[in-house]
């Protein structure tokens, strides 16, 4: 099968090849999926599972991309309540080789059914953003209606996942970014906008929840407009800085079935808008994850046209 690996973390993107692997065959609860599209995220050859298996050896060279949809062509020994044949979407093991190829083994509770009316690429696309947001706000942050949320990154793949399904929840919602993201967080939902190059971040006043993902001083600055009992939820690693009266809590993003069949349901019926980008095919792939202009979007790869 076609597939991109890496064999230098130093490297980055610029060691990513294409080449000819085996295919994948399925373990003990596995299914192997045949790869439509797929996601990629742009730290993730920083992450150190990324480069090692869960004892600590060397996987190199590895397949990177976490985020998928395709088809499933084979059940391992005791998977059960997936089929061959059907549509799929979901996240992969943090561990195991990725979804940038035409085939990828997963096991089989880390993915959920994709609806038949949604695209292979709607599908890729949503599954590491959709999962970071809900279980950000909902697990972690125990959003009510009625409260005021801070979505940082509001624009981006995952903040404009935040601020939607924090509006749908009936928070009230401050996003932020740069400058000429403001309307596109402000279509995205958000109520405020706040220019973190150009305006007091201070000036929205005290906050029920803050969805960090920047980490660093506006972590920090943010941590303290965290009123009595609120959270501040980051992804990116333990908080600097935490609410005085409230919690931080950083966490990584796992799958779940029920919460990927959730936000499917939201995107069939327009309650939640996809932030998709670049759109390539797997023979291109390299050089679109080498281009240095500022991306937009999440970058997704048809690997099956």
């Amino acid at each position: 099968m076609k597939a991109i690996v890496v064999t230098d973390q130093a490297a980055g993107t610029a060691g990513m090849k294409l080449v000819e692997r085996p295919e994948p065959q399925a373990a003990i609860n596995d299914v192997v999926v045949q790869v439509y599209a797929s996601g990629f995220t742009w730290d993730e050859l920083t992450w150190p599972p990324t480069w090692t298996d869960r004892s600590f050896r060397s996987r190199t060279p590895v397949i990177p991309g976490h985020e998928l949809a395709g088809v499933v062509t084979a059940l391992g020994h005791g998977t059960t309540g997936l089929s061959v044949g059907q549509r799929v979407f979901g996240l992969t093991d943090w561990y195991r080789d990725g979804t940038l190829a035409e085939y990828v083994a997963v096991e089989a509770r880390n993915l959920a059914p994709l609806p038949g009316d949604l695209d292979f690429t709607v599908g890729a696309s949503v599954v590491m953003s959709g999962l970071t947001a809900w279980q950000g706000l909902f697990e972690h942050g125990r959003l009510q209606s009625g409260q005021r949320v801070i979505a940082h990154g509001a624009a981006g793949v995952v903040g404009s996942m935040v601020t939607q399904l924090a509006r749908e929840a009936g928070a009230y919602v401050i996003g932020t970014g740069r400058a000429s993201d403001r309307q596109t967080v402000l279509d995205f939902g958000a109520q405020e906008f706040v220019d973190l190059e150009n305006d007091a971040l201070e000036d929205v006043g005290d906050v029920d929840l803050v969805f960090d993902v920047f980490g660093g001083d506006i972590a920090k600055r943010s941590a303290r407009l965290v009123r009595t009992g609120g959270t501040l939820a980051t992804i990116m690693g333990p908080a600097e800085t935490r609410p005085a009266d409230g919690l931080a809590v950083d966490f990584v993003v796992e799958s779940n079935r029920v919460q990927l069949s959730e936000i499917a349901q939201r995107v069939r019926d327009g309650r939640l808008r996809t932030n998709i980008g670049v759109i390539s095919c797997l023979d291109e792939a390299v050089a679109v994850f080498n281009r240095t202009e500022r991306r937009k979007g999440k970058t997704i790869i048809r690997v099956r046209p």
